[in-house]
């Protein structure tokens, strides 16, 4: 386990570093959309590219492991909305507060954490997968919880929501940057020598300046959260939705993988032990944003997914120990 640690401290370390430097006013909050500029526009797409352009295109393209990901994070997402318009029946928490919450619950962190702790444990065999996941999230996971949330305003709002996300998706450079490297090495094409280096430095910034500015968000939305009313948000609004993230999403991904396995899927055992260790994962930062453009509460969301970074140190690395029998 101290193995474990040691390879999982430094990420989580980053992340407090940000985190830290927000709270004692080291950073202003003025600079933090810059940071996620870089982060989002430059450094994770290139990584992503890279990445993608080195892996067998065959890996990238896995329908039978996107399907079983997918059934899982749909089934997190009407577990999670079950749970809390079922808990707060005649309450205060709405169909926009309860899909921000789910998604928030169903959406790992994978981007800004997971790629470069999955790549620090199994290696490159990992990024597929990984990759895959983000895919998922993004494109699907995401826009349909956006749909969901737009329930209380009426069915027409509904649909202009889900085309709006879509809209969204096709300004998001991930996935591009993913398709991109996808068409790479498909057709085993080289970037130039300098723009190859370019590429690098831009992937090679990504992993720490990401966790860096992963905690300066955590640390921005729990500053703002606290001089607004959602300084209020009782524990039961968002430390069950965090508890569920760090340990049913896991759990039933791995139950929800190897019956599909046993029932004829071509899914490898090496395949699922990376899918459930991306469910392991603490909650996505960034639905902090969109919970804030959507109106939610950020607050609650904030607060999910700040104790889910924190219990993600204890968790995934059990979740590792686990699976890798280290």
């Amino acid at each position: 386990m101290f193995a474990i640690l040691s390879v999982t401290f430094p990420f989580f370390a980053l992340v407090f570093c940000g985190f830290l430097a927000t709270r004692k006013g080291l950073l202003p909050l003025e600079a933090i959309p810059g940071l996620n500029t870089f982060v989002l526009f430059f450094a994770l797409p290139c990584m992503l590219f890279r990445f993608g352009s080195s892996t067998p295109i065959a890996v990238l393209l896995d329908p039978a492991l996107a399907l079983v990901y997918l059934a899982c994070a749909l089934s997190m997402v009407g577990l999670i909305v079950l749970f809390t318009r079922n808990a707060h029946r005649g309450g205060h928490i709405g169909w926009n507060d309860a899909a921000m919450g789910a998604l928030v619950g169903a959406f790992p962190n994978t981007g800004f954490m997971g790629v470069p702790l999955l790549v620090a444990f199994l290696g490159a065999a990992s990024i597929g997968p990984a990759i895959l996941t983000i895919v998922v999230d993004i494109v699907l996971t995401s826009s349909l919880c956006i749909a969901l949330s737009r329930l209380d305003r009426g069915s027409g709002n509904a649909w202009q929501a889900a085309k709006s996300a879509l809209s969204g998706v096709a300004s998001n450079p991930m996935p591009w940057s993913i398709l991109l490297g996808a068409v790479a090495s498909a057709n085993g094409l080289a970037l130039p020598p300098p723009l190859a280096a370019t590429l690098g430095l831009l992937a090679d910034s990504a992993s720490p300046v990401a966790l860096f500015t992963l905690g300066a968000v955590l640390a921005r939305s729990h500053l703002l959260a606290s001089h607004d009313a959602a300084h209020a948000v009782p524990w039961g609004d968002f430390v069950p939705i965090a508890l569920a993230k760090l340990l049913l999403h896991p759990v039933l991904l791995l139950a929800l993988a190897y019956g599909g396995r046993a029932l004829g899927l071509p899914l490898e055992p090496a395949a699922i032990t990376v899918v459930v260790l991306v469910a392991a994962l603490p909650s996505a930062g960034n639905v902090t944003l969109l919970a804030e453009r959507l109106g939610a509460n950020n607050g609650r969301i904030a607060r999910i997914i700040l104790v889910s970074t924190v219990g993600a140190f204890f968790t995934f690395s059990a979740a590792v120990a686990l699976l890798l029998g280290r």
